[in-house]
């Protein structure tokens, strides 16, 4: 192969011996053993069906697309799915641009035949118009950097795009039926390829005259190596592809080895691949646009309902420690009240009304005498007033208290009737009978 070749021709004779002399030793350049695989990196690109897969110093990237296309005549129900490779010069100086070369083709074959002669993807389900209309599903793999080990990292990477991929959602409409109508993301969620299986890819290099096994070859033990055998195996350990890539001869006994190392090496990848598959399909469940609103997360609401619990609680907690602190300040300020009662004033009115102030006997004995009202001989005998009093009585009984505190002796007047008894009550009367009395007191002075 013309990437061997190149490859053999740049190494010198002492860079041969030492390889091979390690690898008597089960020791390898990489400090790897014999059957150890390098460290295996999927990741996805902002798009469905886009992939980069990371195997030691190899790097390959993968990208899925599909169209509408007539099906074959032999199978009319029936999608199609096609992979092709391109080799950079970046990759590798033996790489040339423009037409593929064999080493191009044989990756290409090799991935094909182990996704589609597998029916790993059905291909019935990409079927829109029986005869007429089904999608053409093509995978591109891009060889980015050559570490060694092409093969298996391409089919990695092919394998991570087809699992990422949506296609848009077909339905038939018009007036007979038959037209095709593609609905984009944003009006009906994309459909995923359905995936039966994971073939893998598991590739072994035979290096010396004595043959010694090793798997996942790097770039220079590819260059040392007598052959390679490619075995693609899925998790149920069913061989759907093999492939010799000519070389020396392999014993069967080696071919069965081989195969059983290549079933436990698939079931670990595979597991790799479906991990990070199901980590991008959770960041593009977060990101993607809510379509469905009935699709409600359950963790979501438990945490919600858990958080809304919390907040009742601390505010519960918050209302119940004020409701005590108030309780508290109601209870000092009813004790406060209690001690600061403030005390009757002697000769002035009750402490019922706070605005009222202490009453001068004199100065009320002056005013009574300028109207001309007469004090009662006797002290009326006045029930106790309740705790409560009508605010029009109580200018009145304030009146009436400081009078009978101040001077119960009545005041005699000349020229003022004297034959009914005169009482406290009728010491402070309404306004029109007062101004009766003081047109009559006035008569009779004239």
């Amino acid at each position: 192969m013309e990437q061997r070749l190149a490859n053999s021709w740049r190494m010198t004779v002492n860079e041969k011996k030492f390889i091979q002399t390690a690898l008597l030793s089960d020791l390898r350049t990489d400090g790897r053993g014999p059957f150890d695989y390098r460290n295996l990196t999927i990741q996805f690109g902002s798009e469905d069906g886009s992939s980069e897969v990371l195997l030691g110093q190899t790097r390959v990237m993968g990208f899925v697309t599909s169209q509408l296309v007539q099906p074959y005549r032999d199978r009319p129900n029936e999608g199609s799915l096609s992979i092709f490779c391109e080799f950079s010069p970046m990759a590798d100086p033996s790489f040339e641009v423009g037409r593929p070369g064999e080493f191009a083709v044989e990756l290409g074959r090799i991935v094909d035949r182990g996704l589609r002669e597998s029916r790993a993807v059905d291909t019935e389900s990409l079927c829109v118009v029986a005869g007429k209309w089904v999608w053409s599903v093509r995978v591109d793999l891009h060889i980015l950097d050559n570490g060694g080990n092409l093969v298996d990292a391409a089919n990695i990477a092919a394998l991570a795009a087809l699992l990422t991929f949506r296609r848009p959602e077909c339905t038939l409409g018009g007036d007979d039926g038959q037209e095709v109508i593609m609905h984009p993301p944003e009006v009906r969620e994309p459909l995923p390829l359905i995936v039966h299986h994971l073939p893998v890819a598991v590739t072994f290099a035979f290096i010396g005259d004595e043959s010694t096994v090793v798997i996942d070859p790097s770039h220079f033990e590819e260059a040392v190596m007598g052959g390679k055998l490619t075995a693609t195996l899925n998790t149920n350990g069913d061989v759907c592809a093999i492939q010799k890539a000519g070389g020396v001869g392999v014993m069967q006994s080696v071919v069965m080895q081989c195969l059983r190392i290549a079933s436990v090496k698939a079931a670990d990848i595979t597991g790799k691949i479906k991990k990070a598959v199901e980590s991008y399909n959770t960041r593009r469940a977060l990101k993607k646009i809510k379509r469905h609103p009935d699709s409600v997360d359950v963790s979501n609401i438990s945490k919600d309902m858990e958080k809304s619990k919390l907040k009742i609680e601390c505010t519960s907690t918050s209302q119940n420690d004020d409701m005590e602190i108030e309780r508290q300040s109601s209870k000092k300020d009813e004790s406060s009240l209690r001690d600061s009662k403030p005390k009757a004033v002697i000769g002035g009115p009750s402490s019922w009304d706070p605005y009222s102030k202490g009453v001068d006997a004199d100065e009320l004995k002056a005013s009574l005498a300028s109207r001309g009202v007469a004090t009662p001989n006797e002290k009326m005998d006045v029930a106790p007033s309740p705790d409560v009093v009508p605010p029009e009585n109580r200018q009145s009984n304030v009146k009436d208290e400081s009078l009978t505190d101040a001077d119960p002796s009545p005041l005699p007047r000349a020229g003022e009737e004297t034959n009914k008894a005169k009482t406290l009550l009728d010491a402070v009367k309404p306004k029109h009978k007062r101004k009766k009395k003081k047109n009559l007191s006035n008569s009779d002075g004239s």
